[in-house]
């Protein structure tokens, strides 16, 4: 491929990433100010995507994430096979606590949300799948840190006490507490996360917390699938 067609590809990809949760209808203009590109040039790759089923352009006029990568994203949570293991556990941590049950991988210096079960309570930590939030902070993220750097001095203590809680840390009203989910070979496959309420995660829920995700951490490392090394 030629240069030119390799910045054609990092443009497209440009636009189809600067979509999220907050941001998930957008004008031209929009998406010119989010990816730094000419709105001449987002109109041609817009045209293009929203051909080949990766945008959608509505009667109002806003583009949106088409069903091509909807297709896409589901051949991927199929092809890990997880999500089957994954969601029963989440569920049970949901039921045995009342708070919102994620399961968290890392993708560069993100963490992506692959898998969640929300909280029944009204007033919640509420998050959508596939939604990205920092890996530096978090108690998710923490824990996915610690065991991508093992020389880091605050990561082997993380990783010698099998857990992390924060405290608004990413969200000052929000507390989490994470553990690493391993397989059978010892190898990280992700972080199981329990979020609240600030004001709902005293020292009580937070043992039981902690708890919880052990045991369903411990139960799932049997069940797991194989990963490609």
């Amino acid at each position: 491929m030629s240069k030119t067609g390799v910045d054609a590809v990092r443009r497209a990809l440009a636009i189809l990433k600067s979509f999220n949760a907050e941001r998930s209808a957008m004008t031209l203009t929009q998406i010119a100010e989010m990816t730094d590109l000419y709105k001449s040039t987002v109109l041609r790759l817009a045209s293009s995507l929203e051909a080949d089923g990766f945008l959608v352009r509505g009667a109002d006029r806003l583009f949106r994430p088409g069903p091509e990568l909807w297709r896409l994203g589901a051949l991927y949570q199929r092809g890990l096979d997880l999500g089957e293991v994954i969601r029963p556990s989440l569920r049970r941590l949901v039921e045995s606590t009342g708070e919102t049950a994620s399961f968290y991988v890392a993708d560069g210096d993100e963490r992506i949300c692959l898998y969640r079960v929300n909280s029944p309570r009204s007033v919640r930590h509420h998050l959508e799948e596939g939604q990205r939030l920092p890996i530096d902070r978090g108690a998710a993220g923490r824990i996915l840190t610690a065991y991508r750097e093992p020389t880091n001095v605050e990561g082997k203590k993380i990783r010698d006490k099998g857990f992390y809680v924060s405290i608004g840390e990413r969200d000052p009203e929000v507390a989490a507490a994470a553990v690493p989910l391993m397989d059978v070979h010892g190898k990280l496959r992700g972080a199981l996360s329990l979020s609240a309420i600030r004001t709902r995660f005293d020292a009580d829920a937070r043992k039981s917390a902690i708890d919880a995700l052990k045991s369903e951490a411990k139960a799932l490392a049997g069940l797991l699938p194989a990963s490609e090394c």
